[in-house]
């Protein structure tokens, strides 16, 4: 049973209109998803290891679920819209996260910059953040070696989503897919550091991806 203190966080989060209709509970089974490829991890996880981050966070999903789910984990909640961080700021104090989940109103191009977050992060999630190339230009640069990025994915076979490549390019590499509770996660690792160049200015890892039809992926923003 979740806690009611979660669930009503999640319907004023529905109410203020940054959930979509319906039940809160195929949102927390999705979140948990999630959690499928690292949850040894995660239960293991001293609070003192670097933080998990949740980039796009919007509502806090997955972040907060998780962050409510495995008291261990210290989590960065990271959106680019006031409108996200501020409620998400009110709901990690109502839910008493403080000691554990920091929020920021941050590019994501600009926090893989700061020294005190690049190559230092042993996990990453994402689930609507934006295209594959996107997101692992700016998911890369947080990673330490070891760490991983799971990110949420459409369902059916996607043949050339995560292309090699362009990946090790970034010192990623994919390791498969992954379905549970209803939804489909794909999990990459950080085989390498991922080179200085990275990640290009605000803007520019949606306007010219490293890879993925670009006549697609200039249409989505990045958070």
């Amino acid at each position: 049973m979740w806690r009611p203190a979660l669930v009503a966080v999640l319907e004023g989060a529905r109410a203020r209109g940054l959930l979509g209709p319906g039940p809160v509970a195929p949102h927390i089974d999705h979140a948990l998803a999630f959690a499928a490829p690292v949850v040894g991890e995660l239960r293991g996880w001293e609070q003192d290891a670097a933080a998990a981050v949740d980039l796009g966070t919007g509502a806090g999903l997955p972040g907060l679920v998780l962050a409510c789910a495995f008291p261990a984990t210290t989590w960065l909640l990271v959106d680019g819209r006031h409108r996200s961080t501020g409620f998400l700021a009110e709901a990690v104090e109502e839910l008493a996260l403080e000691a554990r989940v920091e929020v920021r109103t941050v590019r994501a191009e600009e926090l893989g910059r700061e020294p005190a977050h690049r190559g230092r992060h042993r996990l990453v999630v994402a689930r609507g953040f934006g295209p594959p190339a996107a997101l692992a230009e700016c998911a890369a640069p947080l990673l330490e070696v070891g760490g991983r990025l799971v990110v949420s994915e459409p369902p059916g076979p996607q043949p050339g989503r995560w292309p090699a490549s362009p990946l090790a390019g970034l010192g990623l590499r994919y390791e498969g897919r992954m379905g549970t509770g209803g939804a489909t996660v794909a999990v990459l690792s950080q085989a390498a550091p991922c080179p200085e160049g990275y990640p290009r200015r605000v803007g520019i890892p949606t306007k010219r991806p490293l890879f993925g039809p670009p006549e697609v992926e200039s249409r989505a923003s990045s958070t």
